[in-house]
């Protein structure tokens, strides 16, 4: 089970981080939600938790619950920029399907 993150991903949490002032990584998980059934879910971590699953690269740590690394196994955490959007992107070799807006998955 592995979760991995691309140099820009890693460059760009590395900042939010270091503006916000402290943190250990980000959590990343999953929760029911929108038209397809799940959703990914973004959190900063200042606390270990026990059961999490951690990931490293670059530099930066990733935290995963178990309920949640059923679905991203597999999953790359990239940073894309887009003419005037950027943001984080999820490659999840689980999904099936994506709803028409592109906010919930299935898998």
């Amino acid at each position: 089970m592995a979760i991995t993150v691309t140099e820009s991903a890693a460059t760009h949490v590395a900042a939010q981080l270091s503006s916000r002032g402290k943190g250990l990584g980000i959590r990343l998980g999953v929760k029911t939600s929108g038209c397809s059934g799940m959703a990914y879910v973004l959190e900063f971590v200042d606390v270990e938790e026990g059961e999490d699953q951690v990931f490293e690269a670059h530099g930066v740590k990733i935290y995963v619950d178990p309920k949640s690394m059923t679905y991203l196994d597999g999953t790359e955490l990239d940073f894309v920029k887009e003419g005037l959007n950027e943001g984080l992107q999820f490659r999840n070799p689980n999904v099936a399907g994506e709803c028409g807006c592109g906010e919930s998955f299935t898998v």
